[in-house]
């Protein structure tokens, strides 16, 4: 008598997701009782993520800004100092203005802050600048004829700020998107730019002395934004508002942020240093 031969049963089903190309791409799809996992949850199953947070790289970059901005404006609008005094300043400018902001730049590239990148690279380098320039006038060896003086014409130095002005209006722009405390810090420093710029050409003490208090100004900007971030990152809440668009987010005591990470005290979590 002949075997009676059973139905061979129907192939498990196939999820196809398109490509670029154009040709289906067959993924496992989930067991028809649903316990077998299909691609995506074999994907959760195997992927970790490591977080590597760091502290907000403009608390060093604002605090190295508004430290060489203000003695150098206050110097600019001849609060102080004599035409020399720039022979005493520049090892400081270079260091904290240039240096520490430079610094700042990079770990802001490492935050995925690209207007943090720009702005404190860019006025990193211009520190950095100004500080070789007067250490090669400290020295001796650059030209007499070519060094930077107040009410004389130099259009060289000039376009110096020139660059600044706009690149740093742009950024003011920019700003626009994050907080009200960082665009006042950019918008009053390229005005500020602006008019040096102006100087320089003209040449103008005025205008020199006018963009010296708006760096001033700037300066003093910079160090409320730099302490309220500072402020924030240790309190973990708002102390000091930045005028952010979010109005919870300015209200002292609340939390500005929440990040995302493990509570402190479970294994492998330490917060601070």
């Amino acid at each position: 008598m002949a075997r009676r031969r059973g139905r061979a049963a129907p192939p498990e089903p196939v999820e196809r997701t398109g490509t670029a190309s154009g040709e289906g791409v067959a993924t496992a799809a989930p067991g028809r009782d649903g316990r077998e996992p299909g691609e995506h949850a074999l994907w959760e199953d195997r992927t970790r993520v490591v977080l590597n947070p760091i502290a907000a790289p403009s608390i060093l970059g604002l605090f190295g800004f508004a430290g060489a901005t203000m003695m150098v404006g206050a110097w600019q609008a001849e609060w102080y100092g004599s035409p020399e005094t720039p022979l005493i300043l520049w090892p400081f400018a270079l260091m904290f203005g240039g240096v520490a902001q430079f610094v700042a730049a990079i770990w802001s590239y490492r935050a995925r802050d690209g207007l943090a990148t720009a702005m404190h690279g860019m006025w990193g380098s211009f520190w950095l600048a100004f500080g070789l320039l007067f250490m090669l006038i400290s020295i001796g060896v650059f030209p007499l004829e070519l060094i930077p003086l107040a009410g004389v014409a130099n259009p060289g130095f000039a376009f110096w700020w020139v660059a600044l002005a706009v690149i740093t209006a742009l950024g003011a722009i920019t700003a626009l998107g994050e907080n009200l405390a960082l665009t006042g810090v950019l918008a009053t420093l390229a005005v500020g730019a602006g008019f040096t710029a102006a100087g320089w050409f003209a040449p103008s003490t005025w205008s020199l002395n006018i963009g010296g208090w708006l760096f001033v100004a700037s300066a003093v900007l910079a160090l409320y934004t730099a302490a309220a971030m500072m402020f924030e990152g240790s309190f973990g809440r708002t102390i000091l508002p930045l005028g952010k668009y979010r109005a919870a987010a300015n209200v002292p005591g609340r939390k500005a942020t929440r990040p995302i990470e493990y509570a402190q005290g479970q294994p492998g979590v330490k917060s601070g240093q």
